[in-house]
């Protein structure tokens, strides 16, 4: 019995092998068909117009998008000092070697460090900044060759619904393109001082912490705005995205490099949303707050009693000049 047990064992045994081999002989070869065997490669057709427009705009306009670097002082405890860094996007504006960005990138830099299009890094000077518009310029400390700064549009131009294009350094990710279009102009923009910056660019072209300073253009390749803001509750693109217009650009950075700061705007008002008041029947700018100490405090402006629900003073006019909304008081200003 015991003799029988051990034979059909052994067969067990010797079935058990043969069928390994079997299985390894042609499921193993199969698999090493599949390992051997590519799958032929299908040519693509050319690319969409609008997809070689974008790639065109790109590499056009790459060049003049830097990549900022900032180490700032900060105190710890028990008074000891380390640096933090910083990081943002900025873009060519002139030969010379003078690149925008926003102020809040540079904000409190002991040092600034800017690598260009070639990967190479240059160390960089502040020239001059206005955080009532959140614009600075700084400066590359050595001459480069080739330098392409970036072609500028206008803002009365731009309409909603038109494409743009993105280009920055979201999370440390160098030259990065993001596309979409304009959602909505003439938003309004509160910056760090308490002011606001009118005619704002709204976009849903994806903006992500390191975009700021960087430019945003149209289908043209030009810049018509700098990428400044977004709304998000996770601080990550949302699609709601804000560009200071390039006509502002073009009237601050001029008086930065040449003098270092800018005038401040307005005369120390903060005003009623636009749609609010047109929802009132309000022709004009209403004046919300007035700021203390400023020149329209001096002049006697009230703004809203809120507590009585009693509208304040409302502008209508400047030198003659009919006002039906801030950006027109604004420009009047100028």
């Amino acid at each position: 019995m015991i003799g029988k047990k051990r034979s059909y064992l052994i067969v067990l045994v010797f079935l058990t092998i043969a069928v390994g081999l079997y299985l390894n002989k042609h499921l193993g070869g199969e698999q090493k068909l599949v390992e051997i065997h590519t799958r032929e490669v299908t040519p693509r057709g050319n690319l969409a117009d609008f997809e070689q427009t974008t790639i065109s705009i790109f590499n056009a306009a790459a060049p003049s998008v830097v990549y900022i670097f900032t180490e700032n002082a900060v105190s710890g405890v028990f008074g000891a000092r380390g640096l933090r860094q910083g990081t943002g996007s900025g873009f060519l504006w002139d030969r010379q070697g003078h690149i925008v960005t926003n102020f809040h990138v540079i904000e409190g830099a002991q040092r600034i460090q800017v690598r260009l299009d070639n990967g190479e890094a240059v160390e960089a000077t502040y020239v001059g900044g206005t955080p009532d518009y959140d614009l600075a310029v700084i400066r590359l400390r050595q001459n480069i060759s080739g330098i392409q700064p970036i072609p500028v549009g206008k803002s009365e131009e731009l309409q909603v619904g038109q494409s743009v294009l993105a280009i920055g350094n979201p999370f440390g990710l160098s030259r990065t393109l993001t596309t979409g279009v304009i959602s909505a102009l003439d938003r309004r923009l509160p910056t760090a001082t308490g002011r606001e910056v009118v005619g704002v660019i709204q976009t849903d072209a994806a903006i992500n912490p390191g975009n700021s300073g960087g430019p945003l253009i149209d289908s043209s390749g030009r810049l018509i705005g700098i990428n400044t803001a977004i709304i998000s509750g996770s601080g990550s693109s949302a699609g709601i995205g804000f560009a200071v217009p390039v006509d502002v650009v073009n009237q601050v950075v001029p008086q930065l490099i040449a003098e270092g700061k800018f005038p401040r705007p307005g005369i120390g008002i903060m005003v009623l949303d636009e749609e609010i008041a047109a929802r009132l029947g309000v022709v004009g700018v209403v004046i919300d707050r007035v700021v203390p100490g400023s020149s329209a405090e001096r002049a006697g402006l009230e703004g809203i009693d809120h507590s009585n629900r009693l509208l304040g003073d409302i502008i209508v006019g400047v030198e003659g000049n009919p006002i039906g909304k801030m950006d027109d008081f604004i420009k009047n200003l100028r």
